[in-house]
């Protein structure tokens, strides 16, 4: 029996298969599977590892390519000299589309030649033959710039000054090293065996899909009435825009808008026992005035909706509407379409339950009977609403359904209305949370508002800012209407300020849910998250200007963020996080820096007690040299201090819980 070739009995992994094996790409998803994701106008670290046999030199270069597959960017990569064989370069797209990168790995000759040159020819090893052959590089180099006969002529001379025998060595050597010979051949440079890796795909997507500041309020309580009981109206809720607007936020975020049910309707406080003029859960969707496609009557009509949304545009805010797939007891699809819903074994539908907590005003969809019907369904809803301007959908739980209807969903959308984003409210799992960012979801709720010390937002913000952005993009809400953080019930303004400052510096969107600005801070009751008197199941109407005019608001502050996050680049980008040392642990220190924008920021934890830190910066991280003393500006109160690489901060939390320092170079 004939012997197998021992080359049949191996398979090598494609990554490995090159010339040059080019291993862990970022950002990728799923291997390249589905796209990593990008904004227009965002510095996107391109990173992989590459590494060769034996101790020549090497290089890549990743080459950007644009939706119709034309060339938008070349840059060559660089070594970032840790020892682990990883190079980086940064590429920035330009508009919404699917691009592509490709990586190039490749011999680099001249660097080669240039490292033995420098250690033999001083030491007087085959100096001559080391000049000769240093010399046909620079020719063959500039033969290949045949376009270009300037620079040509640069390599040329070079050449002859490395066989000029009548020349003393030391300066023929430094004809190699001469800066125009250098940046010739770093911009275009000799290459040999080059191996391609990818093209791997990118997701490029508007610049709300990255950035932004979200603000959430229930229409129904602007212009309620108390005594009798009264909702608000679209059209008084319209009246709150301007001052939204004002605060500098971005996007206005809508509850559900949709009638409520009135079977099982729970009163204030999530009580079974409603008053006839309790005005039920907004997330128990659907009652005989209609499901998913309908206004509130008490808020208005279609046309006041469209009015609503006219509005917000014409003040600079985007409307979010909430997409909760779920149904009251009375919604139409029960009775239409039973089969949509989940039947207990005594017959009745099964309603929502996150034990200890029940929703008996609240059917789950359920989509294994009815896969399709319901599917599309759900597009008809969410097509609606697109067509009456919304271009933002909250999507309520999407962790309780499957992952295939988002996966489609989102795919469906985004190829006819590229524009249309989707943030996932999914408080659950590490991998469903992961999940559902992979198949298509734009933004993503997150652990943040669990995350109170120095060092779980440093573990946890690194986590976000690395890898999982190739993916998952974060919004940091300080609080929703469900969840009233232990935090906030305890730490006072200073608190709120603390969280906010946090919140607005660490991720390129944040987002506050009314009430925030006024310190509203009290709980159902000790232990729990949710708030007394909670506007999920009552009218909750406030008196904003006595608020203000009695200095019980956040709003100057919150403004204050707004505008920073605006103004600066780096408050506008997430990959470039970097935490540095602080040997306080009740004080976080981070950067954040996009092109020559450069932002520092030192904030306090603790709503309490005054803190004192000595700040490390991480000198190297920040572009500067490790003596380098530069001009910091705080945002927050207009200073101006020389900093170096050692900084004393204090922070109060009566006074100021944190400096955000604009880095201005000398």
């Amino acid at each position: 029996m004939a012997r197998q070739r021992p080359d049949a009995l191996v398979t090598v992994p494609s990554e490995l298969a090159g010339r040059f094996p080019v291993t862990d790409v970022s950002p990728t998803n799923l291997g390249g599977r589905l796209p990593a994701t990008a904004a227009v106008g965002e510095r996107i670290p391109i990173r992989a590892t590459a590494f060769r046999e034996g101790h020549d030199s090497m290089g890549l270069t990743v080459l950007l390519h644009r939706p119709d597959g034309s060339l938008a960017e070349s840059a060559r990569m660089r070594s970032e000299g840790n020892g682990l064989d990883t190079w980086i370069a940064e590429v920035r797209p330009d508009q919404v589309g699917d691009w592509s990168f490709t990586l190039e790995a490749w011999d680099s000759p001249w660097d080669t030649w240039l490292y033995r040159a420098g250690i033999k020819i001083p030491a007087g090893v085959d100096v001559e033959l080391e000049f000769t052959e240093g010399a046909l590089l620079l020719t063959q180099a500039a033969d290949d710039l045949g376009s270009s006969p300037e620079q040509a002529a640069v390599l040329r001379a070079a050449a002859h000054t490395l066989t000029s025998t009548a020349l003393p060595t030391p300066v023929r050597l430094a004809a190699a090293t001469d800066p125009a010979v250098l940046t010739l051949l770093h911009a275009d440079p000799i290459r040999a065996g080059v191996t391609t890796s990818g093209p791997w795909p990118l997701r490029v997507q508007r610049r709300r899909a990255l950035v932004g500041s979200w603000y959430e309020f229930f229409p129904r309580s602007e212009g309620a009435m108390l005594d009798p009981p009264r909702s608000g109206t679209l059209a008084t809720a319209a009246e709150r825009l301007p001052a939204i607007a004002d605060m500098a936020f971005d996007v206005v975020y809508l509850p559900p808008i949709h009638p409520i049910g009135e079977i099982n309707r729970k009163g204030t406080n999530n009580t079974l026992t409603p008053g006839p003029h309790d005005p039920g859960c907004p997330w128990a969707v659907g009652s005989a005035a209609g499901g998913h496609d309908t206004i509130h009557p008490d808020l208005g009509s279609l046309a006041d909706f469209d009015a609503f949304v006219a509005r917000a545009t014409s003040l600079g805010l985007e409307i979010a509407l909430d997409l909760a797939l779920q149904a009251a007891p009375d919604h139409p699809w029960v009775s239409e379409h039973p089969e949509w819903f989940t039947r207990r074994a005594d017959g009745s539908i099964a309603y929502a339950e996150n034990p200890p907590k029940k929703y008996q005003d609240i059917y789950p969809l359920n989509f294994d009977h009815d896969p399709e019907g319901l599917y599309h369904e759900v597009e008809r809803v969410v097509r609606f609403w697109m067509a009456r301007g919304v271009r933002i959908f909250r999507v309520d739980n999407p962790h309780t359904k499957p992952l295939w209807v988002w996966e489609r969903l989102l795919s469906s959308i985004y190829a006819t209305d590229p524009d249309v984003l989707f943030l996932a409210e999914a408080f659950t799992r590490p991998p469903m949370m992961k999940a559902l960012a992979q198949v298509g979801f734009q933004q993503s709720y997150t652990y943040f508002t669990w995350r109170n010390s120095a060092e779980e937002i440093r573990a946890y913000a690194s986590e976000l800012a690395g890898p999982a952005a190739a993916y998952m993009r974060p919004n940091f809400f300080v609080n929703t209407p469900d969840i009233l953080p232990e935090y906030l019930q305890q730490s006072g303004p200073a608190g709120f300020a603390i969280r906010a400052t946090l919140a607005a510096t660490l991720s390129p969107t944040y987002g506050v849910y009314s009430g925030f600005e006024l310190y509203e801070h009290v709980a159902l009751r000790p232990g729990s998250e949710e708030y007394l008197d909670s506007e999920k199941y009552q009218y909750r109407p406030r008196d904003w200007d006595v608020a203000r005019g009695q200095g019980r608001s956040l709003a100057p502050y919150l403004t204050q963020l707004n505008e920073w996050r605006r103004e600066h680049p780096a408050l506008q980008d997430l990959r470039s996080l970097r935490f540095h040392h602080s040997e306080n642990p009740n004080v976080v220190a981070f950067s954040k820096s996009d092109g020559a924008d450069t932002i520092l920021v030192t904030c306090t934890v603790d709503p309490d007690r005054e803190q004192e830190a000595t700040v490390w910066w991480d000198m190297a991280a920040l572009g500067l040299q490790p003596n380098e003393r530069f001009v910091a500006r705080d945002l927050v109160t207009g200073s101006t201090w020389t900093w170096s690489a050692r900084t004393f901060v204090r922070l109060s939390p009566s006074e100021q819980v944190a400096h955000i320092v604009h880095l201005q170079r000398t």
